[in-house]
């Protein structure tokens, strides 16, 4: 069996409260070898830190503050990420972009909060993990201008379009898939074929976004597989061949060991 990465998952979110021990075991056992756990803001840092060091070596924090929790005190929020940032390493600056699904009357401080954020992963040479729901290409326009050859990162649950695809790319950035690739009108069946597997790291979400044929439930890391499965379907690789190139993708883009 080979080794998978899970780019992006809540597992220390009260749903995996009652089998948070079972749903880690589960995902070693199904070859998951690393957990990335993205930040939302004050209320997840403790409890995020808990479970990395319970779970030390599969388990790993990044700090960022989530664009649904920017609001009027938003600063007060990005001081203690910054505190924590600068205080002890993380594996990146997340999660962090823009959201207009849920609310725009913060749109402004979404886009201050995100330069602020890019600014501290230059600082401090991490990559920045980026949540852009209904705001892709916002986001895009934001990011390009500030974009170099040190700057790197990946756009979280990407559903968008070829064109925006080659624009992250073009970015040096990566595009992370999960659960949307195995819907049935989740559209990335006509956008990855022509995706640089390269660019690829697999993602969870975990508990959202469960693949099929477990959609409509609780989420988990175990479930990569399933996304692999199909999105090796699509792109026309086997499993093998595409759990190699993502989880290589993953150490390279996170700057961690392959040695899985």
């Amino acid at each position: 069996m080979g080794q998978w990465i899970d780019t992006h998952a809540h597992v220390y979110l009260d749903e995996f409260k009652a089998d948070r021990h079972d749903t880690t075991n589960r995902a070693v056992e199904s070859g998951i070898a690393k957990i990335m756990m993205p930040n939302i803001d004050r209320t997840s840092i403790d409890d995020m830190l808990e479970v990395e060091e319970k779970y030390r070596g599969t388990c790993f924090a990044m700090m960022g503050l989530h664009p649904c929790s920017v609001k009027k005190d938003f600063e007060k929020e990005l001081y203690l990420v910054e505190e924590w940032l600068f205080k002890r390493k993380f594996l990146a600056v997340g999660e962090m972009g823009t959201d207009l699904y849920w609310d725009k009357t913060f749109w402004e401080q979404q886009k201050e909060a995100f330069r602020i954020q890019v600014g501290w992963a230059r600082q401090l040479s991490l990559p920045i993990v980026i949540h852009c729901r209904e705001s892709l290409e916002e986001t895009l326009s934001i990011l390009e201008p500030m974009v170099d050859d040190k700057l790197k990162g990946v756009f979280h649950c990407f559903t968008g379009s070829v064109e925006q695809a080659n624009r992250i790319i073009a970015m040096g950035f990566h595009v992370g898939i999960g659960g949307v690739a195995t819907f049935k009108n989740g559209g990335l069946d006509q956008v990855l074929p022509n995706v640089d597997p390269g660019c690829i790291v697999m993602e969870t979400d975990s508990p959202y976004l469960a693949p099929v044929p477990y959609r409509g439930k609780r989420n988990e890391p175990a479930y990569i597989p399933h996304i692999v499965e199909k999105v090796g379907a699509i792109k026309k690789l086997s499993v093998e061949e595409l759990q190699a190139l993502t989880h290589i993708n993953a150490c390279r883009l996170f700057k961690i060991s392959n040695n899985a």
